[in-house]
């Protein structure tokens, strides 16, 4: 455990500095600058993909390789975390699942008094990685520049549990919080949904699916680079599915893993861009990235929505990649994108809030 710690440190260490070097020494290590479609790739990011093996190493093969992968996840976290939020109280225990229960941490910013809201978050990983863990230094961020209680889910992953388990965990987690908001410090009507990519999807979806069971249906959605349409083919999965990052042939794997048989013909709740209708929900946030195989997808659900008469901020961040809220101790442009996301969130819940104490107030 020592060892682990001082290595992580050392490794965390070597980043800051790489990535604190004067912008033409940057510019040297990482290679001429990538445009694409009018859009620069943030040199930051581009270093990062030149640096890759100081987050990714290899792992073994064969049964051992999924673990490692799942271990990686957790520690590249680690390594990209700004190390800021440390006075964000933390707090882990179970909450039911579909089939049992599941791990969730809740944080809880400093100076938080009294009831607040609360966003229960999905991670990301493909449904097949992730954990509280890799999602813990973004769900902090969240907590303290939002103002809100943050309740992170750790659901089934695949292909040990495919769909709809998943998704199943993340309705049933979100049902428990909405209905022991007092015990978790949050206001009932004030309880949002979020994540990013895979967490995404699970965020969009449980708005939907409550909307479409007249359940308590969330005040606001959080969703940062979301996957949306799963086996679907061209456009931005073509143009930036090599290089960038995550690749379309992996995402294209993880898919298969979580949907083996693809998207039920009766049921789109695996690809939510093709949902028939999808009027009943509420308030969304949506991020893209411009250099992102899933950006596409995501933009056309954000239009979707509009036309639907949902309320929509889309917001595209032209020069970021996939997983952009994981680098913000690298790259300013990340760390201004998900600031920006944290932001929409906290004025999200706060007008919620007003709107629900001048009604009260006309009432009385």
């Amino acid at each position: 455990m020592i060892a682990r710690s001082l290595r992580i440190r050392a490794l965390r260490l070597a980043l800051r500095l790489l990535f604190g070097l004067p912008h033409p020494i940057k510019r040297l290590l990482a290679g001429p600058a990538v445009r694409l479609e009018d859009q620069l790739l943030d040199l930051d990011l581009q270093l990062l993909i030149r640096a890759g093996d100081l987050l990714a190493r290899s792992g073994p093969a064969g049964d051992a390789a999924m673990a490692e992968q799942r271990r990686q996840a957790d520690e590249a976290a680690e390594l990209a975390a700004e190390g800021l939020f440390d006075d964000v109280v933390i707090r882990d225990f179970t909450v039911p699942g579909a089939d049992g229960s599941v791990p969730a941490r809740l944080y809880v910013p400093p100076g938080l008094d009294g009831r607040s809201g609360l966003l229960v978050y999905y991670h990301g990983g493909g449904f097949v990685l992730g954990s509280i863990a890799s999602a813990d230094p973004l769900c902090r961020l969240l907590a303290a520049q939002a103002g809100v209680r943050v309740l992170s889910v750790e659901y089934r992953l695949a292909p040990e549990h495919p769909y709809p388990a998943a998704l199943d965990d993340a309705i049933a987690a979100y049902r428990y919080a909405a209905e022991r908001a007092e015990w978790l410090g949050a206001d009932p009507d004030l309880i949002a949904v979020g994540g990013d990519s895979a967490g995404a999807n699970l965020a969009l979806v449980v708005a939907h699916q409550q909307a479409l069971s007249r359940g308590r249906v969330p005040s606001f959605v959080v969703a940062l680079y979301p996957a949306t349409d799963a086996g679907r083919t061209g456009g931005s999965r073509i143009s930036f599915g090599r290089g960038f990052g995550i690749t379309t042939d992996y995402l294209t794997e993880l898919e298969q893993m979580y949907l083996p048989d693809g998207v039920p013909a009766d049921d789109a709740r695996g690809a939510i861009l093709r949902a028939d209708d999808l009027s009943a929900m509420p308030p969304v946030y949506l991020s893209t990235a411009g250099f992102d195989p899933l950006r596409d997808e995501g933009e056309e659900l954000a239009e979707r929505l509009r036309e639907a008469g949902v309320p929509v901020v889309a917001r595209r961040f032209a020069g970021l990649l996939h997983g952009y809220a994981s680098f913000t101790a690298i790259s300013r442009a990340a760390h201004d994108a998900t600031f920006d996301a944290a932001s929409a969130l906290r004025a999200a819940l706060a007008l919620v809030g007003s709107l629900r104490e001048q009604r009260q107030r006309q009432s009385a």
